[in-house]
């Protein structure tokens, strides 16, 4: 049984990457089945992200390995929230000034882990062998 791995990544979420990690860190280490029963009732606007990028690493996974996984082996090896681009914009003021603020993304990076099926042999099989 070899262990084979598979990885998504969003980029520019709209959301601070502290908020998006304090979700992140909800699932860390987790199957797959139970982050998302998790991340569907966590009522933060990052859970949504996270729930993507969780669901398209699992996919990536069980469809592009090229190999038999069983689902219930999956689970969560990394997830890594990163800080994205910033834009930069300003807020008009009183005097004619103008003050800056920045609009923070993010980047979640999920990669998933999980466990190729045992091939069953008939008996019959086994007992021809010998």
């Amino acid at each position: 049984m070899a262990t084979i791995f598979a990885h998504a990544y969003e980029k520019g979420i709209d959301s601070q990457p502290r908020k998006t990690n304090i979700v992140a860190a909800l699932v860390r280490d987790r199957y797959v089945a139970d982050a998302v029963v998790i991340l569907e009732h966590t009522q933060r606007r990052a859970a949504k992200a996270v729930l993507k990028a969780v669901e398209s690493a699992n996919a990536n996974l069980l469809n592009n390995s090229g190999k038999s996984i069983d689902p219930k082996t999956v689970r969560i090896a990394r997830i890594v929230v990163t800080s994205g681009t910033r834009m930069r914009r300003y807020k008009p003021a009183s005097r004619g000034r103008a003050l800056p603020y920045e609009i923070i993304s993010s980047n979640i990076f999920v990669e998933v882990a999980g466990e190729e099926k045992v091939k069953k042999v008939a008996e019959t099989a086994k007992k021809e062998k010998k």
